[in-house]
This record gives structure tokens, sequence and C-alpha cells, in this order.
């Protein structure tokens, strides 16, 4: 994808979860984050938008802490997170496309201002889905190719961490295969026209993932429409098809979150 792509819906994704959490309410649980309300969720992205605007903008080289939310609430939390965001979008549409600073996982990726487009873009469109849940939905169209940009950057950048808690005392391989085909119309003109599968090697180390791979007997696979599927390994929703071994299947969904 393109960075004015991932510009543009960093910068939609954005607007649409302040609309979801305004209707919603404050006081609204977070379906897929049991202790938290809506408050929380603005909090936390609102924070996030901040910390990544600032890594950016003072080209920073050196791991920068994620700065504690802030004791603030109602109107003006609402407000201060549409500020952040607004900020967020301004910083990194008019960053130079060279800049240099420091990243946290190994995405493949051209430079580190496409990695920070990429990875807010993906952080609000997961938090954009939890607000509109919280607010009873219905939830907006994830486009396709996005989606499956976004289960590569999960598999070849946060699960190639060493944190990454996915781990397998026997080597296993895990199939994870987004289906060609668009689940609404919406969508249609970013949709793959055909399927796009990983090759995940389970082992005792992080695992490595390959986009491709094609094993002939991969011990389990997870599959779906890509925009569900996404949303499933963000464990925002029931993987919709998963075969093979189920002790390999739960490995990975008891332990993949980040």
């Amino acid at each position: 994808m393109e960075t004015a792509e991932f510009l543009e819906i960093l910068d939609r994704e954005g607007r649409l979860l302040a609309t979801a959490a305004a209707k919603a309410g404050l006081d609204a649980p977070v379906p897929a984050c049991p202790d938290w309300r809506v408050r929380d969720l603005l909090r936390h992205t609102g924070t996030i938008h901040r910390w990544a605007a600032g890594v950016v903008a003072d080209a920073e080289t050196s791991p920068r802490p994620i700065p504690d939310p802030p004791d603030i609430d109602g109107t003006e939390l609402t407000a201060w997170y549409r500020e952040g965001h607004r900020r967020l979008v301004a910083t990194l549409g008019g960053a130079p496309r060279d800049v240099t600073c420091w990243t946290f996982h190994p995405a493949p990726v051209s430079a580190p201002l496409v990695f920070w487009l990429r990875r807010q873009a993906h952080e609000t469109t997961v938090h954009r889905y939890d607000a509109e849940a919280a607010a009873g939905g219905p939830v907006s169209p994830i486009g396709t190719a996005f989606a499956v940009d976004g289960i590569d950057e999960l598999l070849r950048g946060f699960h190639a961490r060493a944190r990454s808690r996915v781990r397998s005392a026997h080597p296993r391989v895990l199939r994870v295969r987004a289906v060609a085909g668009h689940t609404d119309p919406a969508t249609a003109a970013t949709d793959i026209d055909a399927d796009t599968a990983w090759t995940v090697r389970l082992s005792a180390q992080p695992p490595v993932t390959e986009l491709g791979g094609a094993p002939d007997d991969p011990a389990a696979e997870l599959s779906g429409p890509a925009d569900r599927l996404y949303l499933a390994l963000w464990n925002r929703m029931p993987v919709p098809t998963v075969s093979g071994d189920p002790e390999v299947a739960d490995l990975w969904l008891t332990n993949s979150a980040v």
C-alpha cells in the first residue's frame, strides 16, 4: 500500500472512532476489552497518537516510553482525543519522507515514516472497531487490501519480536490464509483477487513467518475473509475457520495477544 493510502485511512478511522465514542457514551463497555469503558479507549488511543507523533516530529532515534494517559474526562477528554488525532495526521502527513527515527518491530517496510503511518493506521482502525462495537454497531467496513496488510504486519512484525509468547517445544507449522473475494461491496475496489497466505514456523524461539511458503502439510490453518480474519487475529472476533490439529491452533489463539 502507498503512503498516501495509510494517511487517508488514519485520518478517516480516527474521525470515525471519535464519532462512535460520542454515540456510545464514555461509560459504555468495550466488548473486546472487558476492563475498559469508552473513556479508557479514548485515553489509550489518544496517548498512542501523541506518542507516535512525538517520535516522528522529534526524529527520536532511541526508544521512547509510552506516557501514562491523562486523568481527564467528559468533553475535555473527547476534545483532547480529537486534537491529538489531528496532530498525528498533520505530523505524519508533513514529515520528510526520509525522516530517520526509532521503530519498534521489524515489519518489512521501506522507511521509518511508512512504519509509523502503517502502524498508526492499523492501531486506529482496530480501536475504531472497538468504539463502534461499544456503540452497538453497525461497524464500518475494512478494505481487503488493508486487512491483508494488517495481518502481514501482525505476523511478520509483532510476532517476529523476542517478546512474542507464541512458542512450541516441538517445531510445528501453522498456515494463515486470507480468502479471496469480498464480504462487503464497499470494499470491492481494493479487494484481492487471490488467496494470500502466510507460513508461520513455530518453535521454542519467536515465530518465523514467510509470506507464501506453501508447506505440503501444515499442522493447522486459520483462514477466512481478510477483513474478518484481520479482526480475529487482533482478538476482536472468532477466527472464521480453524482446521487441522486443534492443539496447534489453540497454541496461537491462546498466546498471540499483543
